[in-house]
């Protein structure tokens, strides 16, 4: 992907047309970099993709504060900041890397490759993530008899199951009308019916939808949108705005909302609470994750490689993330001070970083992109075009 690369001048480089994307976001494939002039591709080769800057940086910085965020919570209770805090972060971390998700999904269309590519870089992850995290609840955690349910994801892997629904829906949402009015009725709908249940955490693949929708619509020119002086200027006293709103909310309400797994019913709220907060809560995570993006570098920075790497930190950092609770670190009282609160979020950037980093993904890539050549029937016109040597 290619985007801005340099750090002076008033213009910024368009970014690249909507077909240029990789099928989808969190990314686990790194692409290679384009041969140097004194070796040029041979003629009829497909050209390497190029990885965009600006998205990189976003996906990576989305999952440090997913990772901020889960460190925060065992905070909240005695921190009324941390709770502020706690609660802007889950206003737009999630929606903003489910948008990213969603637009690099447009180009889905459930041929045979995209369904691999979907099946070894989704269904199998989540797997064999599901069996990790069972093992380590039954170990770690303390719960010997905690069954292993495919149906039930537990903890972070809803993801990977909302993000496999959420493609394979992909080809429906690019030929309906509203796309996006749909997907919200769906969501604030589901909101209020308690009957949806837990199978598949169904209520999170349903109320997180307009996300996913929101990205297939997205065009690269709406990006710059937000990335212009402006608008950059302009996130700073919205950013603060929601800081002080969260933070008068935060006794008044439970957090339970942005989380998006449950009914209204099942939050204790009216039903009509659920098509309330749907759309209010809609509104405030597109309005801050815009405020996100404003303020996203669209040059190459340190942390831009780490992009590619961010659904490994994803899950791997779950185990940290539960074990700190089940193995008592938060119990500490100086991690509830100020200065505790400040090592805490360091610890948890500086882990979901390291967790990202190409290292660490050679290390997991067989649970993680699996090639699994032997599962799959070799396709025909594959198979035509090595014979004629294309």
């Amino acid at each position: 992907m290619t985007s801005s690369l340099y750090p002076h001048g008033s213009h910024r480089t368009p970014l690249p047309p909507a077909a240029m994307p990789a099928d989808g976001v969190p990314s686990t494939r790194t692409r290679q970099p384009p041969a140097p002039a004194s070796a040029p591709a041979p003629a009829g080769a497909p050209r390497p993709k190029q990885r965009d800057a600006f998205f990189d940086n976003a996906k990576y910085l989305a999952i440090v504060f997913v990772a901020m965020g889960h460190s925060w919570e065992p905070l909240t209770d005695r921190s009324r900041a941390a709770e502020a805090l706690y609660m802007v972060v889950y206003t737009f971390h999630m929606p903003a890397f489910i948008i990213i998700s969603g637009y690099f999904s447009r180009s889905f269309d459930a041929s045979p490759h995209k369904l691999k590519r979907l099946i070894t870089g989704v269904a199998v992850p989540y797997v064999l993530f599901e069996i990790a995290y069972t093992f380590f609840k039954r170990t770690a955690g303390g719960d010997p008899d905690y069954p292993i349910s495919l149906l039930d994801p537990w903890y972070l892997t809803w993801f990977l199951v909302a993000l496999f629904v959420w493609r394979l829906t992909t080809p429906i949402w690019k030929i309906v009308r509203w796309p996006l009015p749909i997907a919200v009725l769906i969501a604030a709908l589901a909101s209020v019916s308690p009957e949806v249940g837990d199978d598949l955490d169904l209520q999170r693949v349903l109320q997180f939808l307009p996300f996913f929708v929101l990205g297939l619509c997205l065009k690269p020119e709406h990006f710059q949108l937000v990335r212009r002086r402006e608008v950059r200027i302009i996130a700073v006293p919205v950013a603060l705005c929601a800081v002080a709103l969260a933070y008068w909310a935060g006794p008044r309400m439970t957090s339970a909302w942005f989380y998006h797994r449950d009914s209204a019913q099942e939050l204790g709220a009216p039903w009509w609470a659920g098509i309330v907060m749907t759309l209010a809560l809609f509104g405030a995570s597109i309005v801050l994750t815009a405020c996100f993006f404003a303020w996203v570098p669209g040059r190459r920075m340190w942390f831009t490689v780490l992009g590619a790497g961010t659904l490994y930190g994803y899950l791997l950092h779950g185990f940290l993330a539960k074990g700190s609770r089940f193995w008592g670190w938060f119990d500490a009282a100086w991690v509830h001070t100020p200065w505790g609160q400040i090592v805490v979020t360091v610890v948890a950037a500086s882990v979901i970083t390291v967790l990202c980093t190409p290292p660490v993904q050679r290390m997991f890539r067989f649970a993680m992109e699996p090639k699994m050549e032997w599962a799959f029937r070799r396709d025909a016109a594959e198979l035509a075009r090595q014979r004629r040597g294309v």
